[in-house]
């Protein structure tokens, strides 16, 4: 069988030990800071810390801007490695909120043709940070067990939209002024004493399903809804983002291994690539479960129910 490469974009989240220990190429993205330099997304935090970072960021939210790796910057990735005769395989961001997938597609038809007999596959994740990443996790440990670019390929356009996000966003304005929250202008800034129950819509952006009373009733109604979406979580690993929410993230950690038993629950960062357009009020867990519905009416009526049963 001919060896394929996977390529994500940065905005994958899958950090750097990872990336090596699951052979996971990744294309830089470019981000502006507030002295107007520009540099190339790393994921790590490199002279900084997490809570630095994120400290600059509320303090400055519209110094810092993103863009996806351009056309040249793909292809530069894809012909790498079609001069090593392996097929691509590439997973990007929702092209509902980024560029990356039509850059990419473009950089394919190039590549293409210099290199007519390396097969370069493009999927749009319709997800960003962990939920685009945790497709590009399954799609290499496909790879591992032998499966073919054909078939990895098409287990993730399967699948993609099983890939849930159950958390809150605590602090809106960031995904409202960046355009990754649906019904934007219902949502900017901090809601006191509420925990927007977010998850993740056709067009991979994240909509507000309903609003819990405080951190201990969010939990609750958390798990009672994975549990609602979940499918096989013994054979799952479970990930938790969470971009300036840590000990409310080990807390959640801890509440679902003690509920689920999963193989495993990983806290991952949210680097500063996807950390500019999302801000500090992310905690969610990411896992594989059944198809989102249209429109969410299902997950809207079902969140909806168990927030009246805790009072």
């Amino acid at each position: 069988m001919k060896k394929f490469a996977i390529i994500a974009d940065a905005s994958c989240d899958v950090n750097e030990e990872s990336q090596k220990e699951l052979d996971i190429k990744i294309v830089k993205g470019h981000i502006t800071l507030p002295d107007k330099t520009e540099v190339l997304t790393e994921l790590n935090w490199g002279n900084s810390t997490r809570e630095q970072f994120y400290k600059d960021l509320s303090k400055n939210p519209d110094g810092y801007t993103t863009a996806p790796p351009n056309i040249s910057e793909f292809a530069a990735a894809f012909e790498e490695s079609a001069k090593k005769g392996e097929d691509v395989l590439c997973i990007t961001i929702s092209g509902g909120i980024s560029g990356a997938f039509n850059f990419a597609t473009q950089a394919k038809e190039q590549v293409k043709k210099a290199y007519p007999n390396t097969e370069i596959i493009i999927i749009d994740s319709l997800r960003f940070s962990i939920g685009h990443g945790l497709l590009v996790i399954l799609a290499s440990k496909l790879r591992e067990k032998g499966h073919s670019v054909d078939e990895v390929a098409a287990y993730i356009e399967e699948n993609k939209n099983r890939v849930h996000q159950c958390g809150w966003l605590d602090d809106l304005s960031f995904v409202a002024k960046k355009g990754r929250l649906t019904h934007s202008k219902a949502f900017f800034g901090k809601l006191a004493g509420i925990k927007p129950i977010g998850e993740f819509d056709y067009n991979g952006l994240t909509t507000v399903i309903g609003k819990a009373k405080g951190a201990k009733k969010a939990y609750a109604v958390f798990l009672d809804y994975i549990e609602n979406t979940i499918e096989n979580p013994s054979e799952q690993t479970i990930f938790i983002a969470q971009t300036s929410r840590y000990n409310q993230a080990v807390k959640y950690r801890e509440m679902i291994i003690e509920r689920f038993k999963p193989k495993d629950v990983v806290i991952v960062d949210v680097y500063p690539f996807c950390g500019i357009n999302i801000g500090p009020g992310l905690m969610a867990a990411y896992y594989v479960g059944k198809p989102i519905s249209k429109g969410l009416e299902e997950e809207r009526e079902l969140v909806k129910k168990l927030i009246e049963a805790q009072g």
